[in-house]
């Protein structure tokens, strides 16, 4: 019977290649499903039966710790030469867009409490 190895919602598209390639290493039999055309399946990797549920999982999760880990020390990085994305660089960067997102938020949250004020 079937198991669900990996959900693939939200996952970018080299992780999920990188997932696959390395189960495909590893020789481990999986198929994959799609959430579909209108977005109501279910998005994932599974394993045709629970005998590699165990190694694949491991697989996965030490990948998924070196991938983080490995973004950590990127995200670091950038901190520490100054070029780490902030509010600021972006407001410097987009000054428009940024007034345009404020201000939609100052509107809706007028048009919520309107009700409560008149």
């Amino acid at each position: 019977m079937a198991v669900l190895l990996f959900k693939l919602r939200g996952v970018e598209d080299d992780e999920a290649d990188a997932i696959r390639s390395l189960l495909e290493s590893e020789n481990i039999d999986f198929y994959e499903t799609t959430n579909g055309r209108w977005g109501l399946g279910y998005a994932a990797i599974w394993l045709h039966d629970d005998t590699h549920l165990s190694h694949a999982a491991m697989l996965i999760q030490s990948f998924q710790f070196a991938r983080a880990s490995r973004a950590r020390e990127a995200y670091q990085a950038l901190r520490d030469a100054g070029q780490a994305p902030t509010f600021w660089g972006k407001v410097k960067q987009h000054p428009i867009q940024v007034l345009l997102v404020l201000l939609g938020i100052v509107m809706a949250a007028a048009l919520s409490m309107l009700p409560f004020i008149f």
